[in-house]
């Protein structure tokens, strides 16, 4: 940090729930701090902080991508700006700017403090095998968010068309172990000091771009607990702990939701392993969030009815819904850690006749072993099949279908809306509306009613439409980048 004048000023954007904020005033007492993120939850939580003063902190919601700075902030008025994990979430194309809304506020000769992942890193090699690049160092991980991964070539290319030079650029470098896992996690970040000159003749000492691999540790034994800065406690509750200085905590955390009056708390990882987790079956989906308020405002989708859920994850909050107005329910996924801990979230969320209702079986989809062993459970076949976000995979898509096909009821006599159907909730990622239709197609489906948020409906006619309230059920859709597709058999 450098401490240029007494009304020293500091700009965080990404600022997330304030873990960089507070340390900060408190270390520096003549520091105010404008603090800015995406997301409007972590600004409140910000805001509702013990130690938020609006004379020491301004915190506001911004796009940078999109959202004028100067709005909020003078122009060049900031001395500092810290970046900590923020622009790699941003689209490559986009960078500029957000590097650009950054330079209106900051003065002349004012810093950029910036750390965030680097090319190599394990959540990068773990990506890789999961079919959700989208551009070179570019990614999509399980909850729609996105990851770049920087390298230095690229990284001061970037900020040097914008007028911001570095002064010092490191690569930093930590295996971190978990014993009790037995596991060790290859870290990398980008570690750099930018200035922002408008000499035309300055250039960075040779010096400090020297200092590119003088940070790289192996073998960290993180603490922990916090420690206290000047009687100030930093909170390591959340992910910075780890993407900063590689810091292991509980790797599950719970999760409390509230459905049709009941509350549900379900263990999932922790989100500061869900980036380099293999299994995406072991997070909470937005998509589930959505169909399983669905399922609890309208039991008659599932009343009586024989149902399976595909891909139901650690969570399984639309079987546990749905259980109790279905005559039968089985809840599936592939992933032996995943059906482990969903067996845990449902022993401690539901009580007889619920809990022995609700049956967790093994699925992969085309495994004819895994198929035959459901099917011996129930030959009658299922009257609806629910998945959440089980279409993020090009690769699986046949094979879901297939699957379902399978196992789905062959009873055609009943009403449209009675009929046996496949409702699919999903965000489209590596796979689009059209070859999710061919390959139903192929294995006999059809597209009934589909639902996407803000796209017109006649609900006269649409299924789907009819399940959401006339009030306010905003709450609910966490995104609205979601879909869904009510599928029944030709």
């Amino acid at each position: 940090i450098y401490r240029v004048n007494v009304s020293y000023h500091d700009k965080q954007v990404g600022c997330g729930a304030g873990n960089a904020v507070f340390p900060l005033i408190a270390t520096y007492p003549d520091v105010f701090v404008y603090a800015c993120d995406f997301s409007q939850r972590a600004v409140n939580l910000v805001k509702a902080h013990k130690e938020f003063n609006e004379t020491r902190v301004s915190a506001f919601v911004c796009d940078l991508t999109s959202d004028d700075l100067g709005k909020h902030i003078s122009p060049a008025s900031v001395d500092v700006v810290t970046m900590i994990f923020v622009l790699s979430a941003v689209s490559p194309e986009k960078m500029p700017l957000v590097l650009q809304n950054i330079k209106k506020v900051l003065k002349p000769n004012g810093y950029v403090l910036f750390r965030d992942y680097a090319v190599g890193d394990l959540a990068q090699e773990r990506f890789s095998t999961k079919d959700q690049q989208i551009s070179e160092n570019f990614y999509v991980r399980g909850d729609g968010t996105r990851a770049f991964y920087f390298s230095n070539e690229f990284l001061t290319s970037l900020f040097k068309e914008q007028g911001l030079d570095a002064e010092e650029l490191g690569l930093c470098c930590k295996q971190v172990e978990n014993r009790a896992r037995e596991l060790v996690m290859n870290r990398r970040w980008v570690q750099a000091v930018f200035r922002y000159s408008d000499s035309v003749n300055y250039s960075p000492s040779s010096e400090a771009l020297s200092k590119s691999d003088l940070c790289c540790q192996e073998n960290i034994k993180p603490k922990a607990d916090a420690e206290p800065i000047k009687d100030f406690l930093v909170d390591m509750s959340e992910g910075m702990a780890v993407e900063m200085f590689g810091a292991l905590t509980n790797d599950t955390e719970v999760i409390e939701i509230e459905l049709g009056g009941c509350d549900i708390k379900i263990k999932v990882l922790s989100k500061e392993y869900q980036h380099t987790c293999r299994s995406t079956g072991l997070m909470l989906w937005e998509s589930a969030r959505l169909m399983a308020a669905i399922l609890a405002r309208n039991p008659s989708i599932v009343a009586g009815k024989r149902v399976l859920e595909l891909g139901a994850g650690c969570g399984g909050i639309c079987s546990m819904v749905a259980v109790r107005s279905a005559s039968i329910m089985v809840a599936t996924d592939g992933d032996r850690t995943a059906l482990e801990l969903l067996n845990q979230n449902i022993i401690s969320n539901l009580r007889p006749p619920f809990l022995t209702k609700l049956v967790i079986k093994k699925l992969e989809w085309g495994n004819r072993d895994d198929i035959d062993a459901i099917k011996a459970m129930n030959n009658k076949g299922f009257e609806v099949i629910i998945g959440t976000d089980v279409t993020y995979i090009p690769d699986a898509i046949l094979p879901l279908f297939s699957t379902a096909r399978e196992l789905i009821s062959s009873n055609q006599s009943a009403e449209k809306d009675q009929a046996p159907a496949l409702i699919l909730c999903h965000i489209f990622r590596r796979v689009d509306e059209p070859s999710l239709l061919s390959a139903a197609s192929r294995y006999g489906f059809r597209l009934v009613d589909k639902w996407a948020k803000g796209s017109p409906n006649n609900e006269s006619q649409s299924l789907i439409s009819s399940w959401f309230p006339e009030n306010n059920f905003e709450e609910h859709i966490p995104t609205s980048a979601l879909n869904i597709m009510y599928f029944q058999l030709d």
